[in-house]
């Protein structure tokens, strides 16, 4: 294994951002290879923990000659986010100097080649620059993970339509419960600028039936801990092995995949119409029906009238809620994915 750092020149005199790079260089040229990032948002965990459950595996994998395709670890892809704190509480979603997304606004190339892309020197904010590196530094492999996790939730994936079904496989390695497939734009997410070069190619010339890159979300933020971190590590280097970016005959092919594949305007984003508290009658999981009670919002506590219920708009599964329990109006409450398209589906991505 090769060990790089990285450098992000910061945005005031005397500031820089470091982040490590872990390289495996593969026997078999023609073989698959794959780039793993985790914690693009930094206040994110649990991919950094399975990847930090996935490294003995790949070591010894390398050890015995049997890593066939090229490896592309980034344990921890934000050092910007994972420095931000106000008031003691960490801030790892958005750029405090930009107030962006640190998942949006990626660079959206026409071709992989990546030589056009900003480097260290351009005048452009330390946030914009960290995008262009972690583009150039997954372009050209077959296989992107960007790892993530949700408040609550289930595990799940994003993937683009025109991967599925042959991405089915890593929802079986990773155990994901659901998958939300997209076209169009998320507004320039990590995952949109890696596939974004290969959706202009010919069908003939990019190779879609080997691509895989999705964002994988890993549960909740809180679900960081030595058992769930094995298991999604051990869901990693199955898929590795299944792909042939990995040689292990150890382990078993993959079972068909029984979870639920819903287009992304499926989904039911249920939004706060008041501020207060709120009481959940519904967690992760749960397969709810049209009118069921789904939350309660305490706008005006202890005062007759100073509830407001919210129902469940169709039949669907409770796939995500929200870790806060004071909410301001318009903002989400929990996903549910449906049969049919939401009444209020948008364009993009499903949050900010």
């Amino acid at each position: 294994m090769l060990k790089s750092i990285e450098t992000i020149r910061g945005d005031s005199q005397g500031l820089a951002y470091q982040f490590p790079v872990l390289r495996f260089d593969g026997t078999d040229p023609a073989a698959p290879s794959a780039y793993l990032q985790a914690a693009l948002h930094a206040d994110e965990l649990p991919g950094t923990a399975a990847i930090d459950a996935l490294m003995p595996k790949l070591r010894a994998a390398e050890a015995e000659g049997r890593i066939r395709g090229r490896i592309t670890v980034v344990p921890v892809a934000n050092p910007i986010g994972a420095a931000q704190y106000l008031y003691g509480d960490h801030q790892g979603r958005y750029h405090t100097g930009t107030r962006v997304n640190f998942n949006r606004d990626f660079p959206l190339l026409p071709t992989p080649d990546t030589a056009g892309l900003p480097d260290d020197a351009a005048l452009l904010p330390a946030d914009a620059r960290l995008k262009a590196r972690l583009v150039a530094l997954s372009m050209g492999h077959d296989i992107v993970l960007d790892l993530h996790c949700d408040d609550e939730g289930l595990d799940y994936l994003y993937i683009h339509a025109a991967l599925w079904p042959q991405m089915a496989d890593l929802a079986t390695d990773l155990g994901a419960r659901a998958v939300l497939l997209w076209e169009g734009s998320s507004d320039a997410a990590f995952e949109e600028a890696a596939l974004h070069p290969y959706l202009q190619m010919s069908p003939d010339a990019d190779g879609l039936d080997r691509r895989v890159v999705t964002t994988v979300e890993f549960r909740g933020r809180a679900d960081v801990d030595p058992r769930l971190a094995a298991t999604a590590g051990e869901g990693l280097y199955r898929f590795l092995v299944h792909r042939g970016v990995v040689a292990d005959a150890a382990v078993a092919a993959a079972a068909p995949w029984d979870g639920v594949a819903v287009p992304l305007e499926n989904v039911e984003m249920l939004r706060a119409p008041v501020a207060g508290p709120v009481l959940y009658h519904v967690a992760p999981g749960d397969q709810v029906a049209a009118g069921d009670r789904l939350a309660t919002i305490l706008h005006a506590p202890g005062e007759e009238g100073g509830r407001t219920d919210l129902f469940a708009p169709q039949d669907g599964l409770i796939l995500t809620r929200r870790t806060v329990r004071t909410i301001r109006p318009g903002e989400d409450l929990l996903k549910l994915l449906g049969a049919r398209a939401s009444a209020d589906a948008r364009p993009g991505a499903l949050e900010d």
